[in-house]
């Protein structure tokens, strides 16, 4: 039973999926929408959208929080130069909306082996 198990596995090891969902956060924040499997879409929908609501407070705040913020998001994502983009072009578009910065529409089963693919993308406004 996987009672209290949270976090999807996909079928790999604990340092392939850190390295599969950092990458695919950054090429959904690089360009703003990924065609991908459904359950790589749910593993990764959640800390892209922690990742926006950082970026969104820390654009708010000054001095040492604002660098505190986008610390995290370069340890989160490895990159400065999507981080940059993240805070200064994605975080400003949702700085009113709540929440639901990601959308999810279904494309149906991959030729191959039948896996449900999707579009993750960032919501525009």
């Amino acid at each position: 039973m996987r009672h209290k198990v949270a976090g999807y596995r996909l079928g790999r090891s604990k340092g392939h999926r850190i390295a599969l969902r950092r990458t695919l956060v950054k090429q959904l924040f690089e360009h703003e929408r990924i065609r991908t499997t459904r359950a790589k879409a749910e593993a990764i929908r959640q800390p892209a959208e922690k990742l926006i609501t950082l970026a969104k407070r820390g654009n708010k705040t000054e001095g040492a929080s604002a660098v505190h913020a986008r610390r995290v998001a370069v340890s989160r994502l490895g990159d400065n130069q999507v981080v940059s983009k993240l805070f200064d072009e994605i975080a400003p578009r949702f700085e009113n909306r709540p929440g639901g910065y990601t959308r999810m529409i279904k494309l149906g089963p991959r030729q191959g082996d039948s896996a449900e693919m999707v579009i993750l993308e960032l919501v525009e406004e």
